[in-house]
């Protein structure tokens, strides 16, 4: 079993990082009480595999917290457990403003005292921490993409890459733009197989319809446009963070034009490598 124990400056990215390691399929538990560690490691064995890869983010701000922590990693290695260290860490100037930001008081904020004192005397308190830390990752100058690109390229495993999961939904205006869509495309300037008797009664997923709609210049120009733009955009949100992005496609009743678009995309998409799932919100409506 593999516990990476988070810790770090207050205000550095702890949270952030939990939040990174569980799209990294680890189990997470914040604010998790250092002597608590080795009860619930016990926990974790007697599921016989179930957590696997566990992150637990603490404070060891105590007086004794680094021995503590020192005691309670070498109970863990009994176990026959992996036990890491990541250490978040900030410059003071970073943390500060980030404190300011929030508006909420540093830990060892008191009456009296500034933010900047604060963080100093916890960089104190820390030392031993750090120095024992088999990671650490400095905050200071990463957005959240950047931050997640970092730990990914720390803990996933193989060197596997973030991926984003795209959903291309179809749907009908008359019922409604998705709350979820990310991009819209309207394609209603497009024929409508609606008023051809013989496609009416069918979807866009039929390949009379799809090739109605395919037949047309426009459509196949409006593909190449739509398709060069995503191929810019996705390498843009995988390098910002964006794991998941939901492209909507509508026409008047999401029946016919959008449900054959948006199944042509899914198909472009997945024989690009990406991650693509095609819904139809409105097909049985």
């Amino acid at each position: 079993m593999d516990f990476l124990i988070i810790t770090g400056l207050s205000g550095a990215g702890k949270s952030r990082a939990a939040d990174v390691m569980e799209d990294l399929d680890y189990y997470c538990v914040d604010n998790m009480p250092v002597a608590l560690m080795p009860r619930f490691a016990e926990l974790c064995i007697a599921t016989g595999g179930r957590y696997e890869n566990v992150a637990l983010v603490t404070d060891v701000r105590e007086k004794n917290g680094f021995g503590e922590l020192l005691k309670t990693i070498d109970q863990l290695k009994e176990m026959n457990c992996s036990v890491r260290i990541l250490y978040m860490d900030a410059d003071v100037r970073t943390i500060v403003r980030r404190y300011k930001e929030s508006r909420r008081p540093h830990p060892l904020a008191t009456r009296g005292t500034s933010i900047e004192d604060a963080v100093h005397k916890e960089m104190d308190l820390l030392a031993p921490i750090r120095e024992r830390a088999d990671f650490i990752v400095n905050s200071s100058n990463l957005t959240l993409g950047m931050l997640q690109n970092k730990l990914f390229s720390l803990f996933a495993p193989n060197g596997e890459k973030r991926e984003i999961d795209v959903t291309v939904m179809s749907f009908g205006y008359k019922h409604g733009l998705p709350m979820e869509a990310d991009l819209v495309f309207d394609v209603r300037f497009l024929p409508n197989p609606f008023y051809v008797e013989d496609l009416r009664p069918l979807c866009g997923l039929d390949r009379p319809v799809a090739e109605f709609v395919f037949s047309y210049q426009q459509t196949r120009t409006f593909m190449e446009k739509i398709e060069d733009m995503l191929d810019f955009l996705l390498p843009m949100y995988i390098e910002e963070g964006k794991l998941s992005l939901t492209v909507a496609i509508g026409c008047t009743g999401g029946h016919h034009r959008s449900v054959a678009i948006a199944s042509a995309l899914t198909d472009y998409l997945v024989a690009d490598g990406i991650r693509a799932v095609n819904v139809n919100r409105d097909l049985d409506k």
